[in-house]
């Protein structure tokens, strides 16, 4: 994650928080693009099995992610809060669906704990660390460890058969 330097010295880190049941996540804001309602996604085959299939998000095919079956969390109905957050997993633009998105944060790096190995509630490898603030807990994701490699080369081929799919509508 990127630290920001403030005034004071001490390094800051800017988070999008959301919500997936009744814990808070954050991200670094630097990967998150955009956050749009979520929209009817199109299902791909072969897709594993957290992966919803693929939305155009003007022109460009977005694989789509159930962040509540990736970390086996159960399922949720959606609601009229449930948000897709479009972020950087490198090399890929993905999709996150989430329950809500709470807001942009500033927390301290001092405010930072480590995972602890007792954490449950998702796999602690998922975890790069745990905000911790005057009124909540911010379990901080590493969003290069939420797909695994085999899974992003399963990614790279979904968007390259959907986007071949869409140019052959198009024609």
């Amino acid at each position: 994650m990127d630290f920001k330097k403030t005034s004071n010295r001490s390094r800051e880190l800017q988070l999008v928080a959301f919500m997936l049941g009744e814990e808070t996540y954050g991200v670094d804001i630097s990967q998150v693009e955009e956050i749009i309602r979520f929209q009817p996604v199109t299902r791909v085959p072969g897709a594993p099995d957290f992966v919803e299939g693929v939305i155009n998000l003007r022109g460009r095919v977005i694989p789509v992610i159930d962040l509540r079956k990736r970390f086996n969390l159960g399922q949720k109905e959606l609601t009229k809060s449930t948000r897709v957050m479009v972020v950087e997993v490198s090399p890929h633009t993905v999709g996150m669906i989430v329950d809500a998105v709470d807001e942009v944060l500033r927390i301290n790096e001092e405010q930072i704990e480590p995972p602890s190995p007792l954490i449950a509630s998702i796999d602690a490898e998922y975890i790069q660390g745990v905000g911790k603030l005057e009124d909540k807990l911010i379990i901080l994701l590493d969003l290069s460890s939420v797909l695994s490699k085999e899974e992003t080369e399963d990614l790279t081929r979904l968007e390259k058969e959907s986007q071949e799919i869409i140019n052959e509508e198009e024609s």
